[in-house]
């Protein structure tokens, strides 16, 4: 249904893109919050493309719109991942592996002079077949490689308070003095800037890396699913919390009391890394895979990846590299 709506629907008229928080005038027109806001702080209160004024100072936010729009950058980011697995020739899937080539190719491709009396096999068939196939040695093996691009954690913005600024592809935040006028929904945090992951994690291991680059006030980790979103309350595994903290300096991970963990200097980046069933959640220094510090615990509910900032530069979730081989005798 989004795809079919011309993209005009889903554009603010002030910033010309797509609508990010979009609130509803009286007169029926929608703008972005944040776009609306700085017209009516340089000129009357009124509607930027009819001029019929204002009758509220804080429009309803226009939920219908909002999702859409959200729904809308999913599928972008969906497209912008799968784009990365399409052939550059044709921009078709690469769905077919060309076993005289050893590369993979499309449906296109198949059909051409350069694979057309080639054997080919879907690539999934390939990758079954060099997981069960012994190799003696490497060097008397052919290989492929493919490489994707994928970021394991996206934040979740209605759970963000309302000083924190999200990228458009929910992978960074930072904070900001000015807050913004958000939905006040239950599930958002209200007193602390924070926000948590969009997809809960009930069993296995998961990772995530995370650049602190200059940010210096933040804290990383998980956070249990029924965590207080209206009180202010210490990030420490009594209160659902499982946390590495850095403020003023220091490096500390977040423990009952907490721990003044030792480092040769600030991390740059930090890997999280989360093993519900064993009950482990473990934080390195991703540059040489130094372990930071590690929490043990039974957990009871699902966990949530947790943020929080109180400092101008951003903290980004990083794309990483997932590494296709296949083997061929």
């Amino acid at each position: 249904m989004i795809m079919s709506l011309p993209e005009e629907d889903l554009t603010c008229p002030v910033c010309c893109d797509i609508f990010r928080d979009p609130v509803l005038l009286s007169c029926s027109h929608s703008f972005c919050r944040s776009c609306l806001k700085q017209c009516w702080d340089t000129r009357i209160r009124e509607c930027p493309v009819c001029r019929r004024k204002g009758s509220k100072s804080s429009p309803p936010s226009n939920l219908a719109l909002k999702n859409l729009c959200e729904a809308l950058q999913q599928v972008r980011r969906q497209n912008s991942l799968e784009e990365q697995v399409r052939c550059s020739l044709h921009g078709e899937k690469l769905k077919l592996f060309c076993l005289a080539d050893e590369q993979p190719i499309c449906v296109v491709c198949q059909a051409s002079k350069l694979h057309k009396n080639h054997d080919c096999s879907p690539v999934e068939e390939a990758l079954l077949y060099c997981k069960v196939r012994k190799v003696n040695t490497l060097s008397e093996s052919r290989r492929w490689h493919a490489v994707l691009l994928v970021t394991s954690v996206t934040l979740d913005p209605s759970t963000a308070h309302p000083c924190l600024v999200l990228s458009d592809d929910l992978t960074s935040l930072h904070y900001s003095k000015q807050p913004s006028c958000c939905p006040d929904n239950p599930e958002r945090f209200h007193v602390s800037a924070e926000v948590v992951g969009m997809t809960s994690l009930g069993s296995g291991s998961h990772h995530w890396v995370v650049e602190t680059g200059s940010n210096q006030d933040w804290l990383l980790g998980v956070a249990s699913l029924s965590v207080s979103r209206n009180a202010e309350v210490s990030a420490r595994p009594e209160n659902g919390f499982w946390t590495l903290c850095f403020r003023d300096g220091e490096l500390r991970a977040m423990s009952s009391p907490p721990t003044l963990l030792t480092v040769s200097s600030k991390p740059e980046r930090v890997k999280v890394h989360l093993d519900y069933n064993k009950g482990t959640v473990s934080f390195f220094d991703p540059v040489d895979n130094l372990l930071l510090y590690a929490f043990s615990q039974t957990f009871t509910e699902p966990l949530l990846p947790y943020f929080y900032t109180q400092n101008s530069h951003p903290l980004r979730i990083l794309p990483e590299k997932v590494l296709i081989t296949v083997l061929q005798q």
